[in-house]
């Protein structure tokens, strides 16, 4: 036992003094944070106010096209041609030209601006015309605008979920997609991660004959275990810092952009917006902070279970793929001749990983359940399933068949390593590598 110990802290140790592991483990949270933050930072604070210029030649749209908050619309009476010769001297950035015959050729618009033109931009302005346009043909058709204005009914729903005791309580149904595709996308990335740095380790030692002396002082399934180990407690220290690093700078982040809402709320109300227009805006952007959902789903389902499900779920996958890695590691002598034999290792994580997509629709549907209890594919899919709400017996029924499935996964990988580990000069076959496992002694 103290022999593997040693070589845990080893492996530990090694990994963890690298700078490389404290950049990843520093940087990550933070560039998590500033990707929902950056976009609302720049849409607060974005002063750039476009002028569109607009000749209608038709005389239907005069003055009937309203500005926007970052579009101001403004129609002059100069022909075309004329206007368009006086563009680069204007102040304006778009000039557009609405034909006489628009009712009849919808497709007659004409756009020149100053810069290329964005796809953004371009869209808002055929909205505006196109919602006029719409408005005219409704008039001339003798529809009450009034009457069908009044009947455009938004549906927006409130989710619960209905307890034991016959209690609804709240759900939030994005939010509970969002927390397991970053649990499902978390463990499928580490299963390849941490996988990949126990086989390379193995074929590191192989390649440069340090596992000839190593093995003189410990057996082989002693030095598997403790890379595996080793580099297992990497990981957790990792998601560790990026779990308490990303809820710092998210928490820190979320105020600072709330009180950033707040100010530009303010502004808005100075400069002569309506209560409707402010609480618009205020909901827009809280619609684009995904911690609302997240936080509530966390405190529907408990913040304890769902940490304490994501490191057993994580060890145990860990433990069952960095097994077979290890085992394909010590079977060959480099990275080359170690990509036929990855093939029926990283075809059960890619399975995992494409079933988890599919369960975020249904996560309650035969699939969802069954590759949840899949040895194999039950540590990405479980972890999917469990914001939206599993039931207990279906979680420990899971890590049971997770257990004996590592159990498994470990015997036959160390039989193939103490084999493989001292084998030279050979490339093996898949029949060679499972005469490996009858092997005695």
């Amino acid at each position: 036992m103290n022999k593997i110990l040693l070589i845990i802290q080893r492996e530990y140790l090694t990994r963890v003094r690298k700078k490389s592991f404290w950049i990843a483990s520093i940087l990550v949270p933070f560039l998590i944070a500033g990707v929902y933050a950056i976009p609302i930072y720049l849409a607060i604070n974005s002063n750039d106010t476009k002028i569109i210029e607009i000749v209608d030649e038709s005389g239907l749209f005069k003055d009937k096209i309203k500005s926007e908050e970052d579009i101001t619309y403004r129609f002059i009476n100069k022909p075309f041609e004329e206007a368009k010769k006086g563009l680069l001297n204007s102040d304006a950035d778009i000039l557009v030209n609405i034909p006489k015959d628009i009712l009849s050729n919808s497709d007659g618009v004409k756009m020149v601006g100053k810069k290329s033109i964005g796809f953004g931009t371009q869209h808002d302005i055929e909205g505006a015309i196109q919602a006029e346009l719409r408005n005219i043909k409704l008039k001339n058709a003798n529809i009450d605008l009034k009457v069908l204005e009044d009947n455009k009914v938004k549906v927006s729903s409130d989710t619960f979920t209905l307890q034991e005791d016959g209690k609804e309580q709240s759900s939030s149904s994005t939010g509970a997609m969002i927390l397991a595709g970053i649990f499902g996308f978390v463990l499928y990335m580490s299963a390849f991660l941490y996988g990949s740095q126990v086989m390379n380790g193995v074929i590191e030692e192989k390649s440069n004959r340090i596992i000839e002396v190593m093995i003189s002082s410990v057996r082989p399934f002693q030095l598997m275990m403790g890379k595996i180990i080793g580099v297992g407690l990497v990981g957790i220290t990792q998601f560790l810092l990026w779990g308490i690093l990303t809820f710092t700078a998210s928490t820190a982040t979320t105020a600072l952009m709330s009180g950033k809402i707040e100010e530009k709320a303010q502004t808005m109300q100075k400069t002569g917006a309506n209560k409707e227009e402010v609480e618009k805006f205020k909901s827009e952007f809280k619609s684009k902070n995904p911690l609302a959902g997240i936080s509530q789903t966390v405190e529907n389902i408990s913040l304890a279970k769902l940490i304490i499900c994501f490191f057993l779920f994580y060890i145990g996958g860990y433990l069952i793929y960095s097994s077979l890695f290890a085992a394909v590691g010590s079977a060959v002598e480099n990275s080359t001749e170690a990509q036929q034999f990855l093939l029926p290792v990283t075809i059960p994580i890619l399975v995992s990983f494409f079933l988890g997509q599919a369960i975020i629709q249904e996560p309650d549907s035969n699939l969802a359940f069954w590759a949840s209890m899949f040895p194999l594919t039950s540590p990405i899919d479980m972890m999917v399933r469990l914001p939206f709400g599993v039931p207990n017996w279906q979680i420990a029924l899971s890590f049971f068949l997770l257990v004996l499935g590592f159990m498994g996964t470990t015997w036959l990988a160390g039989k193939i390593y103490r084999v493989g580990i001292l084998m030279y000069g050979k490339k093996p076959s898949w029949k060679e590598i499972t005469k490996w496992v009858f092997y005695k002694g």
